[in-house]
């Protein structure tokens, strides 16, 4: 079976943003740090044993994954050229986890409104940056 999932590398900070993510969205979480993994041959970098080499948070709908980036690479994450689109279908929960995510430091990109196709719909950068759209289909 194929499945499509998020991969997000995190500027060192994975641990905090999928633990947040965690809170916001329940689910299950598997962390695995660097120390967590057997020696490997052939990496381009000493990673520092307390980095999340992977992340994965399994949620109602989906799964987002991601790590700590790699030393010495820019990861910007905040912009508008990528979203993570969550679909509902009670626009109450979902406004629910809009507050969630900006009561925590995230901010109000488009408000969660009735949408000119019929939806409601809305965006919200999280404190990490990353870009949430809420989606209720024709309601």
């Amino acid at each position: 079976m194929a499945q499509l999932s998020t991969y997000i590398a995190f500027p060192g900070n994975a641990k905090e943003a999928f633990t947040h993510y965690q809170g916001v969205f329940g689910g299950d979480l598997t962390l695995i740090t660097y120390a967590d993994m057997p020696q490997m041959e052939g990496m381009p970098f000493e990673p520092d044993p307390t980095a999340v080499a992977h992340a994965q948070l399994d949620l109602p709908g989906g799964t987002i994954t991601g790590s700590d980036g790699m030393p010495g690479e820019d990861y910007v994450v905040k912009g508008s050229i990528y979203s993570l689109m969550y679909e509902l279908d009670d626009v109450a929960k979902a406004q629910e986890l809009i507050d969630a995510l900006v009561a925590a430091g995230g901010e109000i990109n488009m408000p969660f409104e009735k949408a000119p196709w019929g939806d409601t719909y809305g965006q919200v950068f999280d404190k990490f940056g990353v870009m949430w759209a809420f989606d209720v289909p024709g309601n």
